[in-house]
């Protein structure tokens, strides 16, 4: 069984990550192809491109490596027309994503997204092109579900897997030790995961972090890096 999945950056990887073997304990014949980072390829996936070449955002950068991304959208469509999956599947990502799907369900390709657009909040009218390209939605969280079946769009909650990964009854004196802090206040800086908003960001951010700094002595600064390359 040939499962097709896309997901666009190293959240979307994260929840990957943990959805793979899930399905994989469901349909042990499974196997996954597509795009993805370094957990969704632990788990089996063949990624046919690296992940970091759709993790771009803001217009600029998104116009720069247009003709890029494009052209390996083309590409996962060749393949996957030419030898069709049983299933597509995309993880967030939905200007990538999503625009691949309904291209896939035009042609009687069964396909699924995981993590919905925030159309809830804004632009629900986005839900009508929703419909036309997925045969199921996942969700993160419960309301969402409830939008989705307001909308006859066929819809699942999955829950968030972060649910599963942090312990029940976590204090803060516990993430406090866990993390090695004192007992001063502590400040998280986070600039993001992909390579060119933490290029934009960092500077800003130390130098804040400076400033605050000069005031607040005791004030100790985290800053979590998605991957070595970005530390």
């Amino acid at each position: 069984m040939r499962i097709a999945v896309v997901a666009g950056e190293l959240s979307g990887d994260a929840l990957g990550g943990a959805l793979l073997p899930a399905l994989q304990q469901r349909f042990p014949q499974a196997r996954f192809e597509g795009i993805g980072g370094p957990r969704m390829q632990a788990a089996g996936l063949e990624s046919l491109f690296p992940l970091e070449k759709l993790s771009v955002m803001g217009l600029v950068e998104v116009l720069k490596h247009l003709p890029e991304l494009l052209s390996i959208r083309r590409a996962l469509v060749r393949r996957w027309l030419a030898e069709p999956p049983a299933l597509y599947l995309g993880i967030d990502a939905p200007d990538f994503t999503l625009p691949l799907a309904k291209r896939l369900r035009a042609h009687g390709i069964r396909t699924a997204h995981y993590v919905s657009p925030s159309v809830w909040a804004w632009r629900q009218g986005r839900v009508r092109g929703i419909a036309q390209s997925v045969d199921l939605m996942l969700t993160l969280f419960p309301f969402e579900a409830a939008f989705y079946a307001q909308h006859h769009v066929p819809v699942e909650c999955v829950g968030h897997p972060l649910a599963d990964e942090i312990p029940a009854g976590l204090t803060v004196a516990d993430g406090r030790a866990a993390l090695g802090l004192g007992a001063g206040r502590s400040l998280a800086l986070l600039p993001g995961s992909r390579a060119g908003e933490v290029g934009r960001h960092i500077d800003v951010f130390l130098a804040a972090f400076a400033r605050l700094h000069e005031r607040h002595p005791q004030l100790n600064a985290l800053l979590p890096c998605a991957t070595a390359a970005l530390r």
